[in-house]
């Protein structure tokens, strides 16, 4: 209820009121994980038919687990193994329309069907990852891709170091 009184109009009007919102939130805060920890809640109160919203920070080893909200997830994520890790290793934007036909798809969620995964930059190196899971198939569109890219613009925007 509260997301249909809130984001009315078109896809792009909808995305345009949910980022200006993330930047009023971000602005004048510096701390890393509290970012991330307001941008999951927000993703998540705005989005529809979604399991899993959250964060992978980017360390030495791997991908550990950040903000989410959801299920308890997979703490630790090597870098090249499924979508988290291929989309860092492949350094871009991985949309899987069925998860089960990702050859090496880590299942933190069995009711997971389709994810999206975008990294985060900062100084043209990725520090750490968004990931959304749906239990529907098909969930996330090309169009769909690109406002949560300009979400993520507006985390990188607000990463201080």
């Amino acid at each position: 209820m509260f997301q249909q009184e809130i984001y009315k109009g078109s896809l792009e009007e909808k995305y345009n009121i949910v980022t200006k919102q993330l930047d009023a939130l971000l602005t004048g805060e510096e701390d890393f994980i509290a970012n991330l920890a307001n941008a999951s809640a927000l993703l998540t109160q705005f989005l529809h038919d979604v399991n899993w919203v959250g964060f992978y920070l980017l360390k030495e080893e791997g991908l550990v687990l950040g903000p989410f909200q959801g299920l308890p997830a997979c703490v630790r994520i090597p870098l090249g193994k499924g979508v988290c890790g291929t989309a860092v290793e492949k350094n871009t934007t991985m949309l899987v329309p069925d998860v089960h036909q990702f050859p090496g798809h880590i299942a933190c969620d069995a009711a997971s069907r389709s994810e999206i995964v975008i990294p985060i930059r900062h100084q043209d190196s990725i520090v750490a990852i968004l990931d959304i899971d749906s239990p529907l198939p098909s969930r996330f569109t090309e169009e769909e891709q690109m406002y949560l890219e300009k979400f993520v613009a507006i985390i990188e925007k607000h990463i201080v170091n």
